[in-house]
């Protein structure tokens, strides 16, 4: 058995990708992390993008926090790994 060690980029390399799906910036938002409870910011997650698709990781405890497929004309996101993203809102409310 071999182990692979993978080079990985942080979360604002997934910037390009998720624009596809999301009309705001994602890598400022802050997530919590499903398994350790670590809050940052989606930019300071580890990306990995040697698969078919984009995997990232907490950066504390490298639990699967994200994962994106596009295949054809369908994009697969999986979030399962965070408790939440909190996102900031592109429309100016009103004062």
């Amino acid at each position: 058995m071999s182990l692979h060690t993978y080079e990985y980029l942080d979360g604002n390399a997934a910037a390009g990708e998720l624009s596809k799906i999301f009309a705001i910036d994602i890598t400022s938002a802050e997530g919590q992390c499903a398994h350790c409870g670590a809050k940052k910011r989606f930019a300071e997650s580890h990306l990995y993008m040697q698969g078919p698709g984009v995997v990232a990781r907490c950066a504390a405890c490298e639990h699967v926090l994200l994962r994106l497929v596009s295949a054809r004309q369908l994009v697969f996101l999986d979030l399962r790994g965070m408790t939440y993203l909190c996102l900031t809102s592109p429309v100016q409310e009103p004062s």
